[in-house]
């Protein structure tokens, strides 16, 4: 689905990102952690095109694709998505109407999936506009099961959401890369970012990496990893991959 291969990317003039090495099978959901500047949030608007974020050496292969000089809509337009940490607020833009346009007018579906995600009440609403952070992540999965992406990258999907929240988005992102159904018939994949490891308890991820000073540092049981850096923090996965 998705081969980072040598991957360097800089923003301004200063490299950001060094020597990512990264593979993700059609059908596998990968989390990556690290503390905060590190670089996980610019691998993900790297891999989807951000402008401002330069990639000097390496390449993005997806689904068997060059996509390393792509723009962005031409990423999402072969399936790609993203969740936002946090996403902008788009003024005279309803939900809807954005909604409407990622479907190709599939009002049923729209339907079906704001009441699901308790977003029915925010159609007639500009994107984002005074929506509290549990709200706007909704808004944002919400989208995304819309768009049905073949690979989702989520930032930080539990960052600033209560408890009743993350588990309604949990259980829906499970659903977008498929953990409902049988390994053999999964075809969609996911990267998410998570600092705090709660993601976990709604979906089970086939890998987790580390990544620090803009490097992976680690790969293994992201359950395993996770358990490392609460007990002794980000440094013990750098010494134990030394």
């Amino acid at each position: 689905m998705l081969k980072i291969e040598d991957l360097h990317v800089s923003v301004e003039g200063k490299e950001v990102l060094h020597d990512i090495n990264l593979h993700i099978r059609e059908g596998e959901t990968h989390v990556l952690m690290g503390p905060n500047g590190s670089g996980k949030t610019s691998l993900l608007r790297s891999v989807m095109g951000f402008s401002g974020y330069e990639i000097t050496s390496g390449s993005i292969i997806f689904k068997g694709i060059d996509i390393t000089n792509l723009p962005l809509y031409e990423r999402a337009r072969y399936g790609m998505g993203l969740m936002f940490q946090r996403p902008p607020t788009i003024s005279g833009l309803k939900l809807g109407k954005l909604l409407m346009a990622t479907s190709g007018g599939e009002i049923g579906e729209i339907g079906r999936s704001a009441s699901q995600m308790k977003m029915a009440d925010f159609l007639d609403r500009d994107v984002n506009a005074g929506f509290s952070g549990g709200e706007i992540k909704r808004s944002e999965v919400l989208q995304l099961l819309i768009q049905q992406p073949d690979f989702v990258m989520l930032d930080e999907p539990e960052s600033g959401v209560d408890l009743e929240n993350i588990a309604l988005i949990g259980h829906s992102i499970a659903r977008l890369v498929e953990k409902d159904r049988h390994i053999i018939d999964r075809h969609k994949s996911g990267l998410i970012i998570t600092h705090t490891g709660y993601i976990l308890d709604y979906l089970d991820a086939d890998a987790g990496h580390m990544l620090c000073d803009g490097e992976i540092k680690c790969h293994g049981n992201p359950r395993e990893i996770l358990k490392v850096i609460q007990e002794k923090g980000y440094q013990e996965c750098i010494r134990c991959q030394k």
